[in-house]
């Protein structure tokens, strides 16, 4: 049987340690709700823990039509990984008295936004939630090993790829445009994401 909210929440909350901060990772492929599940643990969590996605270190439009890869968002590629796992890095030691401050991406302007979710150091629980937190290649590679806990969060397709085509809707793509780039773009990506799943200490079913 698959657990439950209150189950993952009691999960999260025995790496919340008093003292000490930890980071729990929940991969998955687009559309899974990753962010649904992580926003969910962090208001059961009530002050233990804050949501750093891996999202806030998208690529800016203007850097990803200058390498050509504008078409290609949310590739791996896409993305600064060595900054993300540098500021995991950094979470993983707090300094007292200093606030960390994360990205976040605003999915109505498509674009990252710096300096958005501040991180206090006595905050124990990191929750970062992304599609290659247990990718392997490159600099992904690092990140796994940054993370105390990793889960992966996998919804069937089914519901999963309806999900997307219709989030991408919702911010401003016009239903065959997302049609399109859910099945060109977004699911090469969660093939890719996939291999990963053996690497999690958790394999969570969404519904």
């Amino acid at each position: 049987m698959d657990p439950s909210i209150e189950q993952l929440s009691e999960r999260a909350r025995r790496l919340a340690l008093p003292g000490a901060r930890r980071i729990l990772g929940i991969a998955g492929p687009p559309g899974a709700g990753k962010s649904t599940l992580a926003e969910q643990l962090v208001a059961r969590l009530g002050g233990l823990a804050v949501l750093v996605p891996m999202d806030g270190f998208h690529l800016a439009r203007t850097e990803l039509e200058r390498l050509g890869r504008a078409g290609r968002k949310g590739a791996p590629d896409t993305f600064d990984a060595v900054g993300y796992a540098a500021l995991l890095a950094r979470l993983r030691a707090p300094e007292e008295g200093t606030t960390v401050y994360a990205p976040a991406f605003d999915r109505s302007l498509e674009e990252p936004v710096a300096g958005s979710i501040p991180v206090p150091p006595d905050i124990p629980l990191v929750i970062t939630e992304g599609n290659y937190l247990l990718h392997d290649d490159g600099p992904w590679a690092r990140v796994r090993g940054l993370l105390d806990e990793a889960w992966y969060l996998e919804l069937d397709d089914g519901l999963r790829v309806p999900r997307l085509v219709d989030r991408h809707v919702r911010h401003g793509k016009a239903r065959p445009y997302a049609e399109r780039w859910v099945r060109d773009s977004d699911e090469a990506n969660a093939r890719l994401v996939e291999r990963g799943r053996h690497r999690a200490h958790l394999v969570v079913r969404a519904a």
